[in-house]
């Protein structure tokens, strides 16, 4: 099945249940530390959801990595746990 005829039968797997967004500093002048962490829950081009992580100096682009999953139930379980890591928040 060509993704043309897939995109007219109605099926709306790609679509995300809900949005995964969050973006997160830290600073501190004294010891020259200006960091941001951004992790993202979107649809790839395959329609399967992807996990964007974005880290480094703030005001560059930084670095980049990205996981793919097949459903997105794990996509949300490794951002919650990322979350947990890096904000030391409990959920």
């Amino acid at each position: 099945m060509s993704l043309d005829a897939k995109a007219g039968t109605g099926d709306s797997s790609a679509m995300l249940t809900q949005p995964y967004q969050l973006y997160i500093e830290r600073t501190d002048p004294t010891k020259n530390m200006a960091r941001f962490y951004a992790l993202a829950i979107e649809p790839t081009l395959f329609g399967t959801p992807g996990l964007t992580r974005r880290w480094g100096r703030i005001g560059t682009f930084g670095r980049a990595m990205v996981h793919h999953f097949d459903k997105e139930e794990d996509a949300v379980r490794m951002f919650l746990d990322l979350l947990r890591t890096k904000t030391g928040a409990r959920l």
